[in-house]
C-alpha cells in the first residue's frame, strides 16, 4: 500500500520533526564528548598519573576565580600564577569561604584559555572532580594537581602559547540528602 498525497506529506514532516528533535536532543552530550576528547572550548583532560616526559621550555599558568550570581561563597586562587616546565607536575590551591549561617554545596565548572591550549591541559587531581560542601563559616583550600602535555609543543596552533589561564566558576548546588537532613535538624533543634 503506497502513500500518497496528503498522507505522505504529513508522514514525512512527523518523521523530519523526529529526526531533527533527536539530534537536538542528543547535541549536548555528544559536544560536550567532543569538547573533552579534543580540548575545544578550553575542556582540559584528566589524567591518573605524571607525565612521564618534561622538556625544558617552561609555560606560565594563571589562576583565576569566580563564583555565580546565586553562590554566597567567596573563591580565589591562592596563588595568581606559577611558571613551570611543560610536562613538569604543578599543585595549586583554590580557596574558598562559606559566610553564610548554613551549610552550602557547590560544583566548580573550568575551563582553560587559550582555548587551543585546553586539550594539553591535564589535570590528576582536582577539587571540580566532586560537589564541594562547606559548614557554616568554614574556609578550605582546595588543591588542583595538574601537567601541561608536552604533546602541545608538536600542535601548529597550540605550540606558541606562552601562558595558560585555568578558570573555575564555582555554583550552588542542593546539599547532599545527608547534609540537608543535619541541616534541617539543628534548625529544628534551635526553634
Amino acid at each position: 500500500m503506497a502513500l500518497s498525497g496528503p498522507r505522505k506529506t504529513v508522514l514525512t514532516t512527523v518523521g523530519v520533526v523526529f529526526v531533527m528533535g533527536s539530534l537536538g536532543f542528543a547535541s549536548v552530550p555528544l559536544y560536550d564528548l567532543f569538547c573533552r576528547v579534543t580540548g575545544f572550548g578550553g575542556v582540559t583532560q584528566e589524567a591518573d598519573a605524571a607525565s612521564d616526559t618534561i622538556l625544558d621550555r617552561t609555560i606560565k599558568v594563571r589562576f583565576d576565580a569566580t563564583v555565580d550570581s546565586g553562590m554566597p561563597w567567596t573563591f580565589k586562587p591562592v596563588q595568581r600564577e606559577m611558571e613551570l616546565r611543560i610536562g613538569e607536575t604543578g599543585l595549586a590551591f583554590y580557596e574558598a569561604h562559606n559566610p553564610t549561617d548554613r551549610p552550602v554545596a557547590g560544583t566548580a565548572s573550568y575551563n582553560v584559555f587559550p582555548y587551543d591550549a585546553g586539550g594539553y591541559f591535564t589535570k590528576i587531581e582536582c577539587f571540580c572532580f566532586t560537589e564541594q560542601v562547606l559548614q557554616p563559616g568554614e574556609t578550605v583550600q582546595m588543591p588542583v594537581t595538574f601537567y601541561v602535555d608536552p604533546e602541545m609543543v608538536e600542535d601548529r596552533d597550540a605550540k606558541h602559547v606562552k601562558s595558560i589561564t585555568l578558570g573555575y566558576t564555582f555554583y550552588e548546588t542542593d546539599l547532599p540528602v545527608e547534609q540537608a537532613q543535619l541541616a534541617t535538624e539543628k534548625s529544628s533543634d534551635i526553634n
